[in-house]
């Protein structure tokens, strides 16, 4: 390792180090501080702040939700038998392709043999 990057790296660590011992200190310094009283607030002050003016202010806004699709009884029988007359069809290909598969065979043998 050359002494370019080996300087760099010394260089990175002491800052890592110094950052971390701040947030140390920090934190040492709220640990051992007395716990604060809340403020009373005035009446007038907590008429004014409403609910959503207080979230906002506090926090950073959630996204929104994606509202759940309703949707009308005649829709959902539409796609109900769209999904049935599917499922059948399905079926009945899985069936002729078992039992074509084995009558295939079946005659493939007589006429390999006629």
């Amino acid at each position: 390792m050359n002494l370019k990057n080996l300087s760099k790296k010394i260089r990175r660590l002491v800052a890592k180090i110094e950052k971390d011992t701040k947030k140390l200190a920090k934190l040492r310094l709220k640990l051992s501080a007395p716990p604060k009283k809340k403020k009373e607030r005035s009446s007038k002050k907590k008429k004014s702040v409403t609910k959503n003016e207080s979230r906002s202010a506090g926090k950073a806004k959630a996204p929104k939700q994606k509202k759940k699709r309703t949707m009308s009884a005649d829709r959902r029988a539409q796609l109900a038998a769209a999904m049935n007359a599917r499922w059948a069809a399905k079926r009945a290909a899985a069936k002729t392709s078992t039992s074509s598969g084995s009558a295939e065979s079946a005659t493939g043998a007589t006429t390999q043999a006629g």
